[in-house]
């Protein structure tokens, strides 16, 4: 980190506002702030790559050597799987955080949309309702719902959104299982929350597995929520084996990375009844094509990789990030600080 009083220069390449833009100006006079909307590294100038030492961004980032001075780069994103592969943090030297955190209640709450529509058998009665079909007597036990109270929710990644699904589903009178990687540390002091929100304290969930375990979590649940990033460890975590301890009852719900679900492993537990069904808001390949067979399947929900997206997105990152420009003219340790030997 910087260790003088001279300017700091901090290049934006997202369109924020002018209001928003100001808010970073306004931590210190030493922001040299640089405001440069770009989708690729060479919309913007060497001779300005070579003068930052903090960069704000999507996914524009330079190539080492154009920018000697880069010390630290905040994603706008919370997942960083794209960024990962980047030369620019293939070494030690440029820190990296993320906008974990932003998108945890909208997220929680979509998780709880899918698990209350499937509960209470929502697509079947949107069927029945394009049919103009209203159920013989015969037809109402299959619409009883499976109420949120007393079921289980297995909650796979105790992150910031994991957390804040526990958080709401304490309020429903649920029983919270999770996976978490480290089960000996169930606090998170070191993430941004927002106000009112998650469980950083961890105390939210009745019981903790360690990834090893996650067959035997499933086994246990109604609903569970896919909410880990993406990294070496977590591709295809779900494959047929994790499907098959499930309850045929049980639903699954992807808010995480398409690729940590084995998804031809999906489509057979689906297609088969090994699961009751799933909401897919994210696929490994995204836009899903249109001959997907996903498209076709009536215990399947999609969505166009939206759960996080929110009208106040931007105020939400730009909060964060002042608070991290603020620990950073302090030397203090960052929020959502990666940890590159995880991947997250």
């Amino acid at each position: 980190m910087s260790d003088h009083a001279d300017p700091i220069p901090v290049l934006i390449t997202v369109d924020f506002s002018d209001a928003l833009l100001d808010s970073f100006r306004d931590v210190s006079d030493r922001i040299d702030l640089i405001h440069i909307p770009a989708k690729q590294s060479r919309d913007i100038a060497d001779d300005i790559w070579s003068r930052i030492e903090v960069l704000y961004t999507w996914n524009v980032v330079p190539d080492p050597a154009l920018a000697p001075n880069l010390r630290w780069v905040h994603a706008h994103s919370a997942g960083i799987d794209h960024l990962l592969d980047q030369p620019l943090f293939q070494a030690e030297g440029v820190l990296l955080t993320t906008s974990s955190g932003i998108h945890a209640t909208n997220i929680a709450e979509f998780a709880f949309m899918m698990m209350l529509a499937f509960g209470h058998r929502l697509p079947e009665m949107m069927r029945l309702q394009a049919h103009a079909n209203w159920p013989e007597e015969d037809q109402y036990p299959a619409l009883l719902p499976l109420e949120l109270r007393g079921s289980t929710v297995g909650i796979v990644g105790y992150g910031s959104i994991g957390r804040e699904i526990a958080h709401v589903a304490h309020t429903f009178g649920m029983e919270v299982l999770a996976v978490k990687r480290d089960v000996r540390q169930p606090a998170d002091p070191d993430g941004y929350v927002l106000p009112d929100s998650g469980d950083p304290d961890g105390t939210y969930f009745h019981r903790l597995y360690p990834p090893e375990a996650l067959a035997s979590m499933v086994k246990e649940c109604d609903f569970v929520v896919v909410a880990v990033p993406l990294t070496d460890s977590t591709r295809l975590m779900f494959d047929a084996e994790i499907f098959q301890a499930m309850k045929p009852t049980a639903f699954v719900i992807n808010v995480g990375r398409g690729g940590v679900i084995d998804e031809t492993a999906l489509l057979a537990a689906l297609q088969s009844g090994t699961i009751a069904g799933a909401a897919m808001d994210v696929f490994e390949f995204e836009p899903l094509p249109e001959d997907s067979p996903f498209w076709q399947q009536p215990n399947l929900i999609i969505t166009p990789h939206l759960s996080g997206s929110t009208h106040d997105y931007n105020d939400k990152a730009a909060k964060l990030f002042v608070a991290n420009l603020e620990r950073y003219l302090a030397r203090k340790d960052l929020l959502n600080l990666v940890d590159r030997t995880r991947g997250y």
